[in-house]
């Protein structure tokens, strides 16, 4: 199946009333993990690379996901590659410049850490260039916890500011600060399903999730149905790869050929990404739009 593009994944989230998973590579195996699990839940998917993954791989963009687009380009799943958390404004520019070529079909301009007025002028200004490169862009407004801000209602979306901000800046689907944390490694954080319902009326562009490791999977069903159309998960794959290769380990301290602990992790991965993917988008995503 030919690469799918974000805006089609995420328009037909919206028709259906669900949310497509977004889940973060890290390496070769993640990407692997991801589409295999995505394939056995029969759902669409996003593999999302982050700036911090960009960096550990030397700062170079193009053969992790070059990599990412030829596995969603084998898969049987519709697979959409998507840029993560962008903050820099340098390697933003270079990956609009070159997401044509690489398969990236979207890309989110990270400047929730500016001040408003920048983040909107931030915004604005990538959203202009992402657009004319055929980019659906996304932003955050809010401060999702985990990432050095707070964790309390005081950083979270504002619904009249979020309808403001997505008009000033045309930004196609918008990251929310409803409760949820970034790098959580239980399942316990408490969605603020009332506010959800709110933002979603007040602002026409789809509403992202970040931090849904941190979230069981009845808080997503019910975020799904306030109205989240995109959610995002880095670290429960994390959690299962670096357990399953500390297993894998553990079990033959003796192996030096990598390939039985890499191999162990990547099912985990995969095994985590179907369950995910049952959970909160148990329909099949209608083809079209594939790029």
């Amino acid at each position: 199946m030919s690469l799918a593009a974000t805006a089609d994944l995420v328009a037909s989230a919206v028709t259906d009333g669900t949310a497509v998973l977004a889940f973060n590579v890290v390496t070769l195996e993640h990407a692997e993990g991801i589409a295999e699990g995505a394939e056995r839940a029969g759902v669409a998917a996003l593999l999302q690379v982050s700036e911090n993954t960009v960096r550990f791989h030397g700062g170079r963009l193009a053969p992790l996901v070059s990599a990412c687009a030829r596995i969603a380009g084998q898969s049987s799943a519709q697979l959409a590659i998507h840029l993560d958390h962008f903050q820099d404004v340098t390697l933003i520019a270079e990956a609009i410049d070159a997401a044509a070529g690489l398969g990236i079909t979207s890309i989110m301009v990270d400047a929730a850490h500016l001040s408003y007025d920048e983040n909107v002028e931030r915004t604005h200004g990538f959203v202009e260039l992402g657009h004319r490169a055929g980019l659906w862009v996304e932003a955050e407004l809010g401060e999702v916890g985990g990432k050095g801000g707070a964790h309390d209602f005081g950083v979270r979306t504002d619904p009249a500011e979020a309808a403001s901000f997505a008009a000033a800046t045309g930004v196609d689907g918008l990251a929310v600060a409803v409760g949820s944390s970034h790098a959580m490694t239980t399942r316990d954080a408490e969605l603020d399903v009332a506010l959800i319902r709110k933002l979603a009326t007040a602002v026409p562009a789809p509403l992202v999730l970040h931090g849904s490791s941190g979230v069981s999977d009845d808080q997503l069903r019910l975020a799904t149905e306030a109205g989240i159309r995109k959610v995002n998960v880095g670290t429960a794959l994390n959690v299962a790869y670096t357990g399953a290769l500390r297993e894998s380990l553990a079990a033959n301290p003796t192996a030096s050929d990598p390939r039985r602990a890499l191999g162990a992790a990547r099912t985990a991965i995969a095994d985590t990404v179907a369950e995910l993917c049952r959970a909160v988008a148990p329909r099949p995503v209608p083809s079209g739009g594939a790029r």
